[in-house]
């Protein structure tokens, strides 16, 4: 353990720790008699700075404690690192985020009682384990001080169909892997994951969806076909997974951690604009990161912003923020900027479609043959990049693959003699029609480098049921901040789909999850004028 220490302070630029202690196989009492496992890591040579609780299903080892318990001990603070219900010992059946409002009550209240506990709290976590936090928010206990929330969701069925479509790829995979993530030795684990992708992908692409998926995971995730199959998020179902309430009733600090090419980027902007609004204590990093990256790539300054976060909460030391926001830049001349709000001024500039596949400043009044191209369901536009759970095939790719397909159609703008910054909600308008009225339409903007490669920027997704009729579609992509430097170009692209990232549109109206009839789509873009791209532009 020590070892591991002094690589992850290397790794991630960290000044040396101190020495801590760790209690292991603390037992939490819940309401219903189970009790959920806990591991507690106290600093061996001073008081605690204060007390921090990490509540996850992805165990309480290696990288888990790593990552939220042992950094965070050996910098003076006190950490419970406890395993959610059904996982890594604690009791009960693990069904995903529907018992963690009840079961993090129960804990604080356990924790009360405890001879270690000083009083107050934070809590600290990323993705699921952030979640577990705007959980604990629904009815803020009084010894919460500050919460510190890395990529997490506060709305599940937002996560899994908020823009249109299921989520296929995120969370077929995620129930794959953690319906597997106790199974046998480390070494099977690994021998495991060698087949997994050609595994999930054969599940990804059978149809009917649910029935693929189920197969794939033989019993082992009973959740997913509900999750799958209740798109209406007003469906009951999803009611203990649905936690906007929180964003209402929180009243202590909260420091919000995000990614670019997060799958939860537009949650975290929106628990940003919220909280903001509410006028609280509330601070907004965004990194250039994937979903995984925020605890890989940006270990080192999530774990710095944090200690510096709590620190000036929790443990009365000077605060070394200056500014609420701390987002980076991509593009050229990459990097951090500082600013009170987000997103900063800008003002809005518009590129419109035009003759010859381009993108123009003024809308072409010469006449133009519309673009035309055809979607398949039984050959699926793919997904390339971009926001996704796995690791290996999320962020910032090369669509020269993609943009090369019949399938996809991309307009380009003239090379920029200045650098264009942008920062904020981009928004594509775009007139359309289709001989299908079940019909999806997914557009990205891409930043083209000199050499012509053309890498993406951010996506936006729309579901429509009325595609028949000639209109304008409204498509917000998801939050970005870039810079397209000089002799670069801004690329729209536009396709029917990406597959397996989005649940493909059958064409033929019949459910996504239970439907087995395809229908291909044919589509024309009229070049009319009415089409146009809103970027919101600093300076």
């Amino acid at each position: 353990m020590r070892l591991a220490d002094r690589i992850i302070d290397r790794v991630w630029k960290l000044p040396p720790g101190g020495r801590y202690t760790v209690t292991l196989g603390l037992r939490a009492p819940m309401r219903d008699g189970i009790d959920l496992i806990g591991d507690l890591y106290t600093p061996a040579d001073e008081t605690p700075l204060g007390t921090i609780l990490v509540r996850g299903p992805y165990g309480r080892t290696t990288l888990n404690s790593l990552a939220f318990a042992r950094v965070y001990a050996a910098r003076g603070w006190q950490v419970l690192l406890q395993s959610v219900r059904g996982t890594f010992g604690s009791g009960g059946a693990f069904e995903p985020m529907r018992r963690e409002i009840e079961d993090g009550q129960d804990t604080v209240a356990w924790m009360r009682d405890q001879p270690w506990f000083i009083g107050s709290f934070a809590t600290l976590g990323m993705s699921y384990l952030g979640f577990t936090q705007w959980a604990l928010l629904m009815d803020p206990p009084p010894e919460l001080a500050a919460s510190v929330i890395v990529v997490g969701p506060h709305d599940f069925n937002r996560s899994t169909h908020g823009i249109g479509s299921f989520s296929l790829a995120d969370f077929l995979g995620w129930s794959d892997m953690v319906a597997h993530q106790e199974d046998g030795s480390l070494t099977q684990r690994l021998l495991r994951e060698r087949s997994t992708q050609r595994r999930q992908r054969t599940a990804m692409d059978g149809i009917p969806l649910v029935a693929a998926g189920e197969t794939l995971l033989a019993g082992q995730a009973p959740w997913y076909r509900d999750w799958a199959a209740r798109p209406d998020a007003a469906d009951p179902f999803w009611k203990p997974m649905q936690l906007s309430a929180a964003l209402d009733r929180v009243q202590t600090p909260v420091l919000l951690v995000g990614g670019w090419q997060d799958i939860f980027i537009r949650q975290t902007l929106d628990q940003w604009a919220h909280l903001r609004g509410r006028g609280l204590d509330v601070a907004l990093t965004v990194g250039p990161w994937t979903h995984t990256d925020a605890a890989a790539r940006g270990g080192g300054r999530v774990v710095k912003e944090t200690l510096d976060f709590l620190g000036a909460r929790l443990a009365g030391r000077p605060e070394g923020r200056p500014t609420p926001v701390r987002v980076h830049v991509t593009g050229a001349d990459a990097g951090w900027r500082g600013s009170a709000d987000w997103p900063p001024p800008t003002s809005p500039r518009e590129l419109y479609l035009e003759p010859g596949r381009g993108l123009a400043a003024t809308a072409s009044t010469q006449p133009a043959a519309p673009v035309t191209f055809t979607y398949d369901p039984t050959d699926p536009t793919p997904a390339l990049g971009g926001p996704l759970l796995d690791g290996k095939t999320a962020g910032v790719v090369d669509n020269g693959p993609l943009e090369s397909r019949d399938d996809v159609v991309t307009f380009t703008g003239e090379p920029l003699t200045r650098t264009l910054e942008v920062a904020g909600t981009v928004v594509v308008e775009l007139a359309h029609r289709s001989d299908n009225p079940h019909a999806d339409l997914f557009v990205r903007i891409c930043d083209v480098d000199e050499r012509g490669r053309s890498f993406n920027v951010t996506d936006g997704f729309v579901r429509l049921t009325d595609a028949d009729r000639d209109q304008v579609v409204r498509v917000e992509l998801a939050g970005t901040a870039h810079r397209f430097g000089p002799g670069h170009r801004v690329r729209l692209q536009i396709s029917g789909g990406a597959h397996p990232r989005l649940a493909r549109n059958l064409g033929s109206g019949e459910p996504a999850a239970t439907g087995s009839t395809l229908r291909p789509s044919t589509r024309t873009l009229p070049v009319d004028g009415r089409s146009r791209v809103v970027l919101p532009v600093v300076g």
